[in-house]
């Protein structure tokens, strides 16, 4: 490769050298000693031509290299398919083939390491919303009770008016572990499927934030496996919990809606579009489980203000669901009718 890649800047600079070589046999040109002005200036501009087409056939020979440097700076093993153009044989084509093999390796490493890696996270989750539940959430509970016969034995009313509140800061730190509990694990979308648990979502968001959810849930949605449903709704949860977070929104446009080869999960909204500066953690993680199911994430601003996130899921089998599907609008702490996108 780098004998190939030296002969064809040889060549290069060969044809530069013999085209100034056989203008100078060939032009009526000669040398005076000492020389002259009009002689000096007229091998300088040979010179300065020589020069100027040498960059010129190098830049055109090279130029696959620097399209090679230019997508080694940027090239994102979460964004795939980001390949360059191969027309040839020889020194740089084959560089480009080996480059474009090496983001075929890459991705393939990379999909099977995340997956690894976020079915470790699942597992992890389900054994805390398990230890949440049985253990912390039935400790609050027995600790509830005692304080309620307590507070029922009191002879003091002061007293009982102590305990009283205890038990209501108990009661809300087992509310607080149960919803902790159910975002670690999703119970609703093993037990009810991916429309009802999106709804559950959408209400819990908008009941702890008070963001107005206007969702729309297309019906005859095709058969999801269980995988491609927790991707589905991790995107949405994660998408909303940045709504939430940073954008400063005050209304969330959440769909699920088919296409001609899959389905798309929609999530906009109407805040500042803060999310769009840096990918953090969080929106990583939605590209690499995006990767899990061949799916697409885009993330761009809206024309009217805010963020619009679109996860597209390539499916092949479209029966419809069970579950069916719903509209309607989530905001100030429940649900309501109407709405929708």
């Amino acid at each position: 490769m780098l004998v190939s890649l030296f002969w064809r800047i040889f060549g290069l600079n060969a044809l530069v050298l013999g085209g100034a070589t056989a203008l100078l046999l060939w032009a009526p040109v000669t040398v005076s000693v000492p020389v002259l002005f009009t002689e000096a200036s007229v091998l300088l501009g040979g010179l300065v031509v020589m020069l100027v087409a040498n960059a010129a056939l190098l830049r055109v020979g090279l130029a696959p290299l620097a399209r090679l440097n230019r997508r080694m700076s940027t090239v994102d093993v979460l964004r795939p398919g980001q390949r360059l153009p191969v027309s040839g044989h020889g020194g740089i084509p084959d560089l480009l083939h080996a480059f474009n093999d090496m983001l075929d390796r890459l991705e393939r490493e990379r999909a099977t390491s995340a997956a690894r890696a976020l079915s470790a996270q699942e597992s992890e989750r389900r054994r805390i919303a398990r230890e949440l539940h049985d253990e912390v959430g039935q400790s609050l509970t027995a600790v509830l009770m005692d304080l309620k016969r307590a507070a029922d034995r009191a002879p003091d009313p002061g007293l009982r008016g102590e305990l009283a509140q205890a038990q209501e800061t108990t009661r809300a730190s087992l509310d607080e572990v149960r919803r902790l509990a159910h975002r670690l694990r999703p119970g609703v979308l093993e037990d009810l499927g991916l429309i009802s648990a999106l709804t559950a979502l959408a209400t819990e968001v908008s009941d702890h934030t008070g963001l107005v959810i206007d969702r729309r849930f297309e019906a005859g949605l095709p058969v999801l496996d269980e995988q491609t449903e927790l991707v589905l709704y991790r995107v949405a949860q994660e998408s909303l919990t940045n709504v939430a977070r940073h954008a400063g929104a005050r209304r969330i446009e959440l769909s699920l809606v088919t296409y001609a080869g899959g389905v798309v999960l929609r999530i906009a909204d109407d805040g500042r579009g803060t999310g769009l500066a840096h990918e953090g953690a969080g929106i990583r993680g939605m590209r690499e489980r995006a990767l899990l199911i061949g799916a697409t994430l885009e993330i761009e601003p809206r024309a009217a203000g805010g963020t619009e996130v679109s996860l597209t899921v390539p499916v092949q089998k479209t029966s419809g669901r069970a579950d069916g599907a719903a509209g309607g609008r989530v905001g100030g702490g429940g649900a309501g009718g109407g709405g929708g996108l």
